[in-house]
């Protein structure tokens, strides 16, 4: 039986949650530069996470 612990990541800071998430199987990266638009095209059931950070 594996045992699971609970971290709390209320004080892990944003972008260090986005170097570990971007590196995992199952994300695809997209980058919008400033002041430029960017359209998303997804089949769902599918989570979108945006960060302006």
């Amino acid at each position: 039986m594996s045992k699971h612990t609970e971290i709390n990541l209320k004080n892990v800071a944003t972008c260090k949650l986005f170097e570990e998430l971007k590196n995992r199987e199952g994300v695809e990266l997209k980058w919008a530069e400033p002041e430029t638009e960017c359209k998303i095209t997804v089949s769902g059931p599918t989570p979108i996470l945006i960060i302006q950070d």
